[in-house]
């Protein structure tokens, strides 16, 4: 046999031996298995692997939470100041949103006073895309401009048609998209300005930073503008003044947040601006029930005695980016009318039927305390 010939039978035998040894190697074994749990553990944040090649390992935060770098959980209460508010609100609304990352705005919609605002910080600034919330002005500005009644029927997919009560309660996009284009632009920008968006909702709040509203048309166009609020920044304050103009029949009051409790005992109403929709204001209100009732916002619990009209937004805001929930309520008790909006940040536990739950705690926890009927004897004196 040749001296090549020994060589190459050689080398061939080491590789054998050397791919035997590898395969018995307890560490190898115990690694797969280790890969096989993991994968099987998590199948919804799980990537596609390949087994041939190597792939670098992602943070732990980043596999449990998606593409959003915002946790679920955090003390939404740290660096709050409670001076001035309504401390039986505030302690509902803490216990209501317990370990969960967001805001909490509380108002009386009669006259503008802030009772509570857990998580300044978040409230105070210049605010998030208001998803689905923005069906509301939209909505207010289409019957405005008498493009639509309530019973219009409006294609939404195949041969399905809604009405605006059913739109608002399932948050139906293709039908708020189809009114974007029907407004047009300059049209959904007045409408927006005219109810508070863009502008800072309080009066003398030297934190607060107002929205944004975009000067163009989004790259998206306008029917993701007005039916998920591409473009469009909203801060809860905004959105507290606004739903506290539909509760009250169409009055936007500044908000006023006294800070102690002299102040808060000397606030005056002071009004912005009239908004000329109290004709409007019973077409849309079906649909913020209904949104409670059987649609998206039926996590808050539903019943007919307490009615609370509401409308949820779900979205990821890309800028940051955070997944959001969004929910804006009120709730008509006899006089008795309270204004709830909750903004929840994070990842895969946020969405507009969570925060709808969290403010449905809120009101629930106000009932148990009798605090409406407190509030009635109140107001009397």
């Amino acid at each position: 046999m040749s001296l090549k010939i020994r060589l190459s039978a050689i080398i061939v035998l080491s590789v054998v031996l050397a791919s035997n040894l590898l395969a018995l190697t307890p560490t190898k074994k115990r690694k797969r298995s280790t890969v096989a749990r993991t994968v099987a553990a998590k199948p919804i944040a799980m990537n596609v692997v390949s087994t041939r090649r190597p792939v670098r390992a992602k943070p732990k935060r980043a596999v449990a939470i998606g593409p959003w770098r915002v946790p679920n959980y955090a003390d939404s209460t740290e660096g709050d100041f409670i001076d001035g508010e309504d401390l039986a609100v505030r302690r509902a609304a803490v216990d209501a949103l317990g370990r969960l990352n967001g805001a909490i705005v509380v108002t009386d919609p009669n006259t503008g006073r802030i009772l509570t605002i857990v998580n300044q910080k978040v409230a105070f600034q210049s605010g998030y895309q208001p998803c689905s919330t923005i069906k509301v002005p939209v909505a207010l500005a289409a019957l405005s401009e008498n493009i639509i009644e309530r019973q219009t029927l409006i294609r939404v997919y195949g041969r399905t048609t809604f009405d605006l009560t059913t739109a608002l309660a399932r948050s139906n996009n293709q039908y708020f998209a189809n009114l974007g284009q029907r407004l047009g632009f300059e049209r959904v920008s007045y409408y927006a300005r005219l109810f508070g968006l863009g502008e800072k909702a309080g009066l003398d709040i030297e934190p607060e930073h107002a929205g944004i509203l975009p000067a163009t048309v989004p790259k998206s166009g306008i029917g993701m503008m007005t039916s998920f609020g591409d473009g469009i920044s909203l801060t809860p304050l905004e959105y507290a003044a606004l739903i506290g103009a539909i509760a009250n029949g169409g009055t936007l009051y500044y908000l006023q947040y006294p800070r102690s409790q002299a102040e808060a005992q000397a606030v005056i109403p002071r009004v912005k601006r009239r908004l000329d929709i109290d004709e409007w204001i019973p077409e849309i209100k079906p649909g913020m029930m209904g949104a409670v009732e059987y649609g998206t916002a039926r996590r808050i619990g539903f019943d007919p005695n307490e009615p609370i009209y509401g409308k949820t937004g779900t979205c990821t805001d890309s800028r940051s980016p955070t997944h959001l929930g969004w929910f804006g309520s009120f709730m008509e008790l006899g006089k008795n009318k309270l204004v709830v909006v909750v903004l929840l940040t994070g990842a895969n536990l946020v969405s507009g039927p969570a925060a709808s739950g969290v403010a449905g705690q809120v009101y629930r926890n106000l009932g148990a305390e009798n605090y409406f009927a407190s509030a009635s004897i109140a107001a009397n004196n």
